[in-house]
Order: structure tokens, then sequence, then C-alpha cells
């Protein structure tokens, strides 16, 4: 008899290619940039200082830290639905990193963002256990280009 694991892993193949869904848009607000900035200690003026934005930043306005929007994957991701089957019988998923992050457009205070998740690729590790990859796209309201693309990679866990 096929574990949960096994059971998953067909699921998961079955759909590699596949949109899994685009979350909620998400503002950024200058609060939570700033939050971010003294966790980080990156208070860097491009983030927390609007006066000076005015006058040096090409954009005008502060912007969130590349790292703060990578930061909000999971959160962001939350709101893209799983189908409950490849779920049934999991324990956990754990982070397991990045094949690739690049930050391509920043995100200017006040904008929202919303992440939309592909399923690219799936391994067995053990007949318990996936190693998924997803490429997220956050993008942000009303512009062309994304905040940022990443492969992320997860370790799912099924008892």
């Amino acid at each position: 008899m096929a574990t949960n694991g096994e059971k998953a892993y067909e699921l998961h193949k079955a759909a590699i290619g596949e949109t899994e869904g685009t979350g909620e848009w998400v503002e950024i607000t200058q609060e939570r940039i700033n939050a971010f900035a003294d966790v980080t200690e990156d208070h860097q003026f491009i983030h927390v200082d609007p006066e000076a934005c005015k006058q040096m930043s090409p954009w005008g306005v502060p912007i969130a830290h590349g790292f703060l929007t990578l930061s909000l994957l999971t959160h962001l991701s939350a709101s893209i639905p799983t189908p409950p089957e490849r779920l049934a019988g999991i324990v956990m998923g754990v982070n397991y990193g990045f094949e690739k992050v690049r930050f391509v457009n920043p995100v200017k205070v006040g904008q929202k963002i919303r992440a939309t998740s592909v399923l690219s690729a799936v391994e067995a590790k053990d007949a318990n256990t996936l190693q998924v990859t997803k490429t997220i796209t956050v993008d942000i309201e009303g512009e062309g280009k994304p905040a940022l693309v990443a492969e992320w990679v997860t370790r799912l866990v099924y008892g």
C-alpha cells in the first residue's frame, strides 16, 4: 500500500508546470519597512527616510528592502489554495532554500504586492518526504514588472 508521501508525490508530479494560483494583495507600509529595518539593522535612507528619498532617490519615495519582500513569501503564499489531496497526511513543511532569487523591480512604500505560484519540480526523498520547488512571482499592483521571482524549495514530510 502506498504511503501518504508516495500518494502526494504522484499528485504533485501530475501538476508540474501548472499555476497553483495567485494570492491576496498585501500593502507595504512605511511602518512595515521601518520594523524590518530595525530587525535587520538596515537603515539605508532609501528605505526609511522619505525626505532624503524625495531629494536623492530615483524613486522619490522609500522602497521596501528586497529581503523584506522575500521574507513575506510565506505570508503571500498562504492565501494561494493548495489542493487538499496533496496535503493528506502531511506532518510539516520546512524551508529548504532557494535555487534562484531575482529582485526585478523595487516595491515603493504604499504599493500592494501578491504572489503567484507555479509548481516547478518534485522529488521523492524517501517514502514520506518530498522536495518541492515552486516558482514564485511577486507582482506589484499597477506595475508591468514583478518585484521578485524566486525558485523556492521546501521539504514536505508526511506521516
